[in-house]
């Protein structure tokens, strides 16, 4: 029984992820011929290092990270804050805020866009109605603008998600702390500053680290909400693989800049697994 499955994982995953490897170290493009193309080294990792394109998309992709992960974890932690006490009302929206993080990227990226339309999206219409001078305004089409929306897609998925791991810690945290805080007479401000913060930052450090993994290696909504655009404002790391070796068919060097991010990917991986780890112990 175990076996078809382990060839099914081997000829999906595994086989792919070897077979790209050595497509790395080779010059194909498949627009000049179906096989790959003769063995050149370390030439494409070295032409990554060179290529302004791909130090285009490493600074998009930074910059992208860091304010989603930094909004998430931030809007994530004060959800979590506001439906700590156990009620009827919160249980419910507990309930709902699985679900923005249950709908796939790709149609996030759609819904956003369609909401950011500037002729008939209802986002853009609530934003013209409260901020008249923000009218007329195409999100999309503007480079920091596109950027920050891209961003914001993102937040509102995993946001809700990262609350609810921060509820999971709170409602398992002894209250001790908490009574000697308040027999101390700690302002609700020092109960959090001095008291849950500390306990939480474990579990701050372990949802950071897999929000920068899957904000790293983004793609979907960049293809269905900006495209990459304007120019190349919302290329991402993997957008770039992707526009490499399906659009131009390099082959050879998409499967390189694929493996430099991979090998980020792979230390971040790392990391989280051993703040898991140390948790568990």
């Amino acid at each position: 029984m175990i076996a078809p499955a382990l060839l099914a994982l081997a000829g999906t995953t595994l086989y792919p992820f070897v077979y790209a490897f050595f497509l790395s170290f080779q010059n194909w493009k498949l627009s000049r011929s179906p096989v790959p193309g003769p063995f050149v080294g370390f030439e494409n990792y070295i032409r990554a290092f060179n290529d302004i394109h791909f130090w285009n998309s490493v600074i998009v992709t930074i910059k992208f990270t860091i304010v989603s992960v930094s909004l998430s974890i931030i809007i994530g932690l004060v959800i979590a804050l506001l439906l700590q006490k156990s009620s009827r009302f919160n249980t419910v929206l507990r309930t709902l805020l699985i679900f923005p993080f249950a709908i796939s990227p790709a149609l996030k990226g759609f819904t956003w866009r369609f909401m950011l339309n500037p002729y008939f999206g209802i986002l853009d219409s609530i934003i013209d109605f409260l901020f008249p001078p923000l009218a007329n305004v195409v999100w999309l089409g503007g480079a920091g603008t596109a950027l920050f929306w891209l961003a914001v897609t993102e937040v509102w998925g995993w946001a809700p998600f990262i609350a609810l791991v921060f509820i999971g810690a709170l409602d398992s945290m002894s209250q001790d702390p908490f009574d000697a805080a308040k027999v101390d007479g700690a302002s609700a401000l020092k109960t959090f500053r001095y008291v849950t913060l500390p306990m939480l930052r474990p579990i701050i450090v372990m949802v950071t680290l897999l929000k920068t993994i899957f904000s790293i290696k983004v793609f979907d909504q960049v293809v269905t909400l900006t495209g990459g655009g304007p120019g190349s404002a919302t290329e991402t790391i993997n957008y770039y693989v992707y526009k490499t070796g399906f659009k131009f068919f390099d082959m050879g060097y998409a499967s390189a800049i694929a493996y430099l991010m991979v090998v980020v990917l792979f230390f971040l991986a790392l990391l989280y697994l051993k703040t898991v780890m140390k948790e568990e112990v």
